[in-house]
């Protein structure tokens, strides 16, 4: 049973969490409606591309809602290739794209649609196109890269309320191929949606977890094994009673529970993970993985406040050969290492 150090005040549920599958479509994607008082605020794509000769593609557009409060961050794209050392932004590609504070939508039988303004001179740039289904992804930044893919198991969805704000967030990754850079790419998409308090923004203004430092370990991550398995999901794990695990598979079959913990240790930095390992209901042991080129540097001391990394999780003692993947995800020593293990200043 769970025990309360802190009695919470009427509305706060001391950081509990829902967690559950859902059936994606694009008809939800498109729609405006909210949930539990909240608000639609952005959709995210987001995830990670490798070429043949082993070079990372970071890439994430935050396409907002009419319902929600414009992000400053609108697309960043980041690349081994910038310095050959880890993952960069690359800023002139990045300010090549239309950056788009509000795009257009439509949704086309069951697939969801956003693009940048058809000809408007007030946000120039090279056009992209989102499209995304309970079927298949497309995302297309002209000039820049071309992919597209098939859903990987159920979506996921949850909720963290709380006395005046609350988070309703949902997942889904692709298994996606194409053209980046005009090389050959393959890896994991993922298409996210939050729903916030009316001027709300994940990771920045009302942010339950984020703004008060809950958070220890969030990531998202997929793994295409070469034998065609595939293990996919999202674990987050901070203090109070914050955090869960979802993991799904080739048979679209899902588990979720909210009996997780964790232990991180960071770099001397402090900022980004050395090792990192969950424990899921007592027993379910997995390990982060991080990639020797996957630190995002230059989102230190920016958007989103917390150390964003690259790598791969894997259960402990799991010898499968992974074909593609990532695990987008973050840490910070300010945050702790452990549930109820506070954070330090760096």
């Amino acid at each position: 049973m769970k025990t309360f150090p802190r009695l919470p005040e009427r509305g706060d549920f001391a950081f509990q969490m829902m967690v559950a599958p859902y059936r994606t479509t694009g008809a939800a994607m498109h729609d405006l409606r909210g949930f539990y008082g909240l608000h639609l605020s952005k959709t995210m794509p987001f995830g990670c591309l490798r070429d043949d000769e082993g070079a990372m593609y970071s890439v994430v557009r935050s396409v907002n809602s009419p319902t929600g409060t414009p992000n400053a961050t609108k697309f960043v794209y980041q690349s081994t290739r910038v310095d050959g050392k880890t993952l960069r932004m690359d800023k002139p590609r990045m300010a090549a794209q239309a950056q788009t504070l509000m795009p257009t939508r439509a949704l086309e039988g069951d697939t969801a649609v956003w693009t940048s303004l058809p000809d408007e001179p007030s946000e120039p740039g090279n056009a992209w196109k989102l499209e995304a289904s309970g079927e298949h992804m497309h995302w297309v930044e002209d000039g820049l890269f071309d992919i597209r893919g098939r859903i990987i198991g159920p979506g996921m969805q949850w909720y963290l309320p709380g006395a005046d704000w609350g988070t309703f967030y949902l997942s889904q990754h692709y298994d996606v191929s194409g053209t980046c850079e005009g090389r050959q790419v393959k890896g994991i998409m993922a298409v996210e949606q939050s729903y916030m308090a009316e001027g709300g923004q994940v990771h920045s203004k009302k942010c339950l977890i984020v703004n008060n430092r809950k958070h220890v370990v969030w990531c998202a991550f997929a793994n295409v094994y070469a034998d065609g398995s595939i293990e996919a999901g999202t674990f987050l794990v901070g203090h109070e009673n914050l955090g869960f695990a979802f993991i799904t598979n080739e048979k679209g079959e899902a588990r979720t529970t909210t009996d997780i913990e964790a232990l991180v240790k960071h770099k001397a930095s402090g900022y980004f993970v050395d090792t990192a390992r969950v424990i899921i209901e007592g027993k379910d042991e997995w390990e982060f993985l991080p990639d020797a080129k996957g630190e995002m540097v230059d989102f230190l001391g920016g958007f989103p406040p917390t150390a964003q990394q690259e790598g791969r999780w894997r259960r402990v003692g799991d010898t499968r050969v992974p074909d593609r993947w990532f695990a987008w995800g973050e840490t910070d020593q300010r945050n702790g290492t452990a549930r109820n293990v506070l954070g330090l200043d760096i």
